[in-house]
């Protein structure tokens, strides 16, 4: 079977939404040098610069399923090019702005039309792609991301010597490219935008949300919150573990994290699409499975060489839970509801965003890293549950 058979049978509007967002990651900067720009520009602690990221995050996670269900009132593409040219609009003034309180108030608001973005790009997939492409439909989506942004921080490196406000200037212009291509290119939508399927008239009167409703659904979120956190340690206490506890250079670091950027930019998409076909819940299994595995082996690594064998085991976790996760959402929504739907999916990770580093940080303060990393299996295991009883609700409900 070849691999890469299934990705020349995607939908141009894949390819098209993947460039777009290549784009826009390309120039993702100013959220990965927040903390710096406060603490080095703005003069202030470390505590209240990472308290700008954290109201970010929370500006995400309260927001998601609202701009999600906005997006199947009015169409997904409408409303990212809404998300795209607001942001732009959101880091010109940024650049501006000195005083401390009115840029948590800017970063509350910025991450509220940022981040619609993911939602609406996330339901437009679903809705463009068959239910045998979306696995490789997703990866290629993450392929694109994760290509951005192997550029975007480099250049934010090099910017931020110069002055930070540059930082600021260019991650709107390639917003603002971004927004201009989804304008000009032509689509071919399988689904009229901004026009909303009729559904049962009582599911519409007795809930705003649907997916609340949607018993599977929802444990299939739990699943996905637990394994998203431990994934999380990556960039949070795993940093901390190889230079403070195994005494590693940053660069070091820095390389070993290269493994697993190298790894998915090379492997993702082929292994996705050769799982064409795989139930949903065993591509999570699977995917959780090895994730638990990379980050619990952590217990053992005192060289580069397990360090490096951990790494690769838990990235093919990611690659393969992360597509397939994306994919059991999308199957799991009403087809009317697939941005609110996904709304609430992007939500888990904002929430895992938040708590991973205060989760992982805690364990390994106040116990060990040996306990943070039994942890992570542990959590690994907890998702594992939920995803089964997911299946379960949604066997009852068929």
């Amino acid at each position: 079977m070849n691999p890469w058979k299934g990705i020349k049978g995607l939908p141009k509007n894949i390819w098209l939404i993947s460039i777009a967002s290549l784009i826009n990651r390309s120039g993702t900067m100013v959220i990965i040098f927040l903390t710096l720009y406060v603490s080095q520009s703005l003069e202030e602690s470390a505590t209240l610069a990472g308290l700008v990221v954290a109201v970010y995050g929370l500006g995400a996670f309260i927001s998601a399923p609202f701009v999600g269900r906005l997006s199947d009132k009015i169409g997904e593409i409408l409303l990212m090019k809404i998300s795209l040219f607001g942001s732009a609009a959101f880091l010109f003034i940024f650049s501006f702005i000195h005083d401390y309180y009115l840029i948590l108030l800017l970063s509350f608001l910025w991450s509220i039309i940022n981040e619609a973005f993911r939602p609406a790009s996330l339901s437009f997939i679903s809705n463009e792609s068959s239910s045998a492409q979306r696995k490789t439909a997703f990866a290629l989506y993450r392929l694109a991301i994760n290509l951005g942004m192997s550029i975007g921080p480099v250049i934010g490196g090099v910017l931020s010597e110069i002055s930070y406000s540059l930082l600021f200037y260019v991650d709107a212009a390639t917003c603002l490219a971004a927004a201009i291509f989804l304008m000009v290119v032509k689509w071919d939508l399988r689904k009229k935008p901004g026009v909303e399927q009729k559904v049962d008239f009582v599911e519409k009167k007795t809930a705003f949300f649907s997916a609340l409703s949607n018993k599977a659904f929802l444990y299939f979120l739990l699943a996905a919150l637990p394994v998203s956190i431990v994934y999380m340690q990556s960039m949070s206490t795993l940093p901390l573990y190889v230079v403070e506890y195994l005494g590693f250079s940053n660069s070091t670091f820095g390389l070993l994290i290269a493994v697993n950027t190298v790894l998915i930019i090379l492997i993702e998409l082929p292994l996705n699409a050769s799982m064409t076909g795989w139930k949903d819940e065993n591509s999570l299994y699977l995917g959780i499975v090895l994730t638990g595995i990379g980050f619990g082996a952590l217990i053992f690594a005192d060289t580069i060489t397990i360090l490096v064998i951990t790494i690769v085991i838990w990235t093919f976790g990611e690659m393969i839970f992360f597509p397939g996760a994306a994919t059991m959402a999308s199957e799991l929504a009403l087809e009317n509801r697939k941005g609110e739907f996904m709304g609430f999916y992007q939500m888990v990770f904002s929430l895992s965003f938040m708590l991973a580093p205060y989760v992982g940080t805690f364990i390994y303060d106040k116990f060990s890293p040996t306990a943070l990393w039994a942890a992570t299996f542990f959590f690994s295991l907890v998702s594992m549950l939920f995803v089964y009883l997911s299946e379960k609700a949604k066997r009852v409900n068929t």
